[in-house]
């Protein structure tokens, strides 16, 4: 509830940023209040059995995958003449005038809108997935920050040395991915020379593709391959889609490789997920799902920034080198011994 209060918050300074540094503002609170997915993986991890967790966590993935396909593709609908003059026509005159004169207003307006619609369902439609007195727990519900000195030691203890290769296989591939943040639209504008709303209609291909198989396919190539293959899996297509983007000569030739791109981040991020959370102890699954959002967030953090750096140093360089770095996750998932159960 917090956490969705404070995007909703963090939508609108966007909204209403005016400048370069209360934009950093609003996307700075936005990560501060950004507690919700590792609240949502551990809620599933509570209401789930381990056979059951990688639907799951696939469940849960299918709905990032829907919002990350129609996220940018609303962003590029609201941007367009026809629907924008259409939006200002309804609103009332002072609302009007300002989003006339601040047009990237209207995608952080609708951000905000979907961010309280979530606060609203959380608050009358979910449960509390703790049991009576599970509350109470400080084992059960401890946080660990990634500042403190306690968290850096619970992560590389020797009674986790599979965990912590699960957690440097996250780190890795978040890193990969999100340097596509920065990186795939420098490319499509400048190399296929796009436009905004054809970059957010190939998120959009992209998103389908995600919630094709986290939402409905995962479960049934669990059950046949297991995790860790579908993990290695993943990881292997992954890394021949980053390879072969600078290679995409039409955006047509783009929209395959993101589909082996989706493919790729369908599998490898439910199964991983699932994997992260049956090597824990059922005492600590919040925590342990806690230390990994930090250390996906770490990644989130690094990886468009230095997907900016290298585009901004050769055109290929972001996909070619982050296409080296996700390589070592297969190695990383083909020699860990981890808790499949399928």
């Amino acid at each position: 509830l917090i956490s969705t209060t404070g995007s909703t918050g963090s939508y609108l300074l966007f909204a209403f940023s005016n400048s370069l540094p209360m934009l950093f503002v609003s996307r700075l609170f936005a990560g501060v209040m950004g507690g919700n997915i590792s609240a949502a993986q551990a809620y599933i991890a509570d209401v789930t059995t381990p056979a059951e967790r990688a639907k799951g966590m696939g469940v849960l993935g299918a709905a990032f995958g829907i919002g990350f396909a129609l996220g940018p593709a609303i962003s590029g609908l609201l941007l367009l003449p026809a629907v924008h003059d259409a939006i200002l026509r309804l609103l009332p005159a002072q609302a009007a005038a300002f989003v006339s004169e601040n047009p990237y207003s209207l995608p952080g307006f609708a951000a905000a809108a979907l961010s309280f619609s979530s606060f609203l369902l959380v608050t009358f439609l979910l449960p509390e997935s703790l049991r009576p007195g599970e509350a109470e727990d400080a084992t059960r519900v401890k946080k660990v920050s990634v500042f403190s000195r306690q968290f850096w030691p619970s992560v590389f203890s020797k009674d986790s040395h599979a965990i912590a290769r699960m957690y440097l296989c996250l780190l890795i591939l978040m890193i990969g991915h999100s340097s596509l943040y920065s990186a795939f639209p420098l490319f499509c504008k400048q190399v296929l020379g796009m436009n905004a709303h054809q970059v957010g209609m190939q998120f959009l291909w992209l998103g389908i593709v995600t919630v094709f198989i986290q939402g409905g396919a995962i479960r049934p190539l669990v059950k046949i391959f297991g995790e860790q293959r579908l993990l290695i899996t993943g990881n292997v297509l992954m890394v021949a889609a980053l390879f072969s983007i600078p290679f995409a000569h039409s955006p047509a030739g783009l929209v395959v490789r993101l589909c082996f791109l989706a493919v790729g981040a369908s599998l490898n991020g439910p199964t991983l997920t699932s994997l992260i959370s049956k090597e824990a102890s059922p005492s600590h699954v919040g925590l342990v799902m806690g230390n990994a959002q930090a250390i996906s967030a770490m990644g989130r953090v690094i990886g468009p920034a230095l997907g900016g750096l290298l585009f901004g140093w050769r055109v290929q360089a972001p996909f070619l080198l982050m296409a080296a770095l996700v390589s070592t996750t297969i190695w990383i998932a083909s020699t860990t011994r981890l808790q499949d159960i399928a």
